[in-house]
């Protein structure tokens, strides 16, 4: 069991190393500031008037560290072994709601064949007239006492307990008012299998996935899925 263990481990290892030590690269490279300003000058030059959230980055953030390193590596590890996969069906992993801390299933704010948006993320846009939505808090990105960021808003030091996890939720909930704020366990059971971290977008319909979008911060898209729903309006039956 341990040789098939290992096995594995090597194999994603393998896979993920081209890739992981681009982004070292780049994290060294975007070190450099006048390489840091030319490259966001140009990346908002291209987004316009897009709704997507910004990819900001102040001057006195360090991108290349060991912290900054061993968070790429975890979010580039769930998102090869995520259970989650477009057309297929959506993991009902467990949840903690944030009112009365009564665990349930991810599927529960599911209602008949209407859409459920699924929100790894901090940006809350309501659709109730054709989906219903809920916000699912997991792993800090950037705690206070690991890959911190300058430019958050909040100091949140990692979640050692369910409490911890809780308690820095209701922080988004502020930031969230009328929108249903759930949770993950502290097996990062729901992050794991959606591969969900930085933060993500997905849509879920009759228990399966019509919309995954891609890894954040660079692929948590809001334009995608106003697209989906736009088109989910014209057609309701088009992602059955």
């Amino acid at each position: 069991m341990n040789t098939i263990k290992a096995f594995k481990n090597a194999i994603v290892c393998l896979v993920l190393l081209p890739r992981f030590l681009m982004a070292a690269v780049m994290f060294w490279l975007l070190d450099f500031l006048c390489i840091r300003k030319r490259v966001f000058f140009r990346m908002k030059e291209q987004e316009g008037d897009a709704i997507d959230p910004p990819l900001c980055i102040s001057d006195s953030n360090r991108l290349l560290s060991l912290e900054s390193l061993k968070a790429v590596w975890h979010g580039h590890k769930l998102d090869f072994l995520k259970a989650a996969h477009l057309g297929q069906g959506a993991p009902n992993t467990e949840v903690v709601q944030l009112e009365d801390q009564r665990r349930g299933r991810i599927l529960d704010y599911a209602k008949e064949q209407r859409p459920l948006i699924l929100n790894f993320g901090s940006f809350v846009e309501q659709n109730a007239d054709i989906a219903d939505s809920v916000v699912v808090y997991i792993e800090e990105a950037h705690p206070s006492d690991g890959w911190m960021s300058t430019d958050a808003p909040y100091h949140i030091p990692e979640h050692r307990c369910l409490e911890d996890r809780l308690s820095a939720a209701q922080l988004m909930r502020l930031e969230a008012p009328g929108c249903r704020v759930v949770v993950d366990s502290m097996e990062n059971s729901s992050n794991a299998a959606y591969g969900a971290y930085f933060d993500r977008l997905y849509i879920v319909q009759e228990g399966k996935i019509v919309y995954q979008g891609g890894r954040g911060p660079e692929g948590y898209r809001i334009t995608e899925l106003r697209d989906w729903l736009d088109q989910y309006r014209k057609n309701p039956f088009l992602s059955l």
